[in-house]
């Protein structure tokens, strides 16, 4: 099994999102992802509807789009990089896909139930690679990164988006009740 402290060399950018994911082996880390879904305060979440913290700023049914439209693109490029892909990987723009995703007329259940089939789905392509295949590369717009790579940036990525609900979103609850 790969873990964490085995991805060399560290990717720029990614590393950020990486380094909150679980120095565990990878299918580890996206498993542990995977059951942290069923622990969000869902209906705290629901509650708070189309609140933002800040002008410009993503609803969390946004967010949550987010994490699966980020997960569905990483892991096309997962599958790419482990069959050999040389093409580079092109750039997403995560705003226009915000934009354009109308999330807020999904319920957050709606929104987490799909999440969880998606991590589902992504672990088990992780688990049809060979050691090989994680460790394959490819090219992208930040740089080169690998299969391996992706797997914690994931699990990382899902935390760092949860961890900015709970600093940002959910204390917008506690003023709406006190009459702020």
């Amino acid at each position: 099994m790969m873990y964490q402290h085995d991805i060399d060399p560290m990717p720029e950018y990614f590393d950020r999102y990486i380094a909150l994911a679980d120095d565990v082996t990878y299918l580890d880390a996206l498993q542990t992802s995977l059951a942290e879904l069923e622990d969000l305060p869902k209906s705290d979440w629901e509650a708070l509807g189309e609140q933002i913290y800040a002008p410009g700023k993503w609803t969390l049914k946004d967010l949550l789009q987010h994490l699966i439209d980020t997960e569905r693109i990483f892991t096309y490029r997962v599958l790419a990089f482990s069959r050999n892909e040389t093409q580079k990987m092109l750039y997403y723009d995560e705003d226009a896909y915000a934009k354009n995703a109308d999330a807020n007329r999904r319920t957050i259940t709606e929104l987490l139930d799909e999440l969880k089939l998606l991590r589902q789905s992504t672990i088990a392509l992780y688990q049809s690679f060979s050691k090989e295949m994680l460790l394959k590369s490819g090219k992208s717009f930040k740089g080169n990164y690998s299969v391996l790579t992706i797997a914690f940036m994931l699990a990382g990525h899902q935390r760092w988006h949860v961890a900015i609900a709970n600093e940002r979103y959910l204390p917008l609850l506690k003023a709406s009740s006190a009459g702020l």
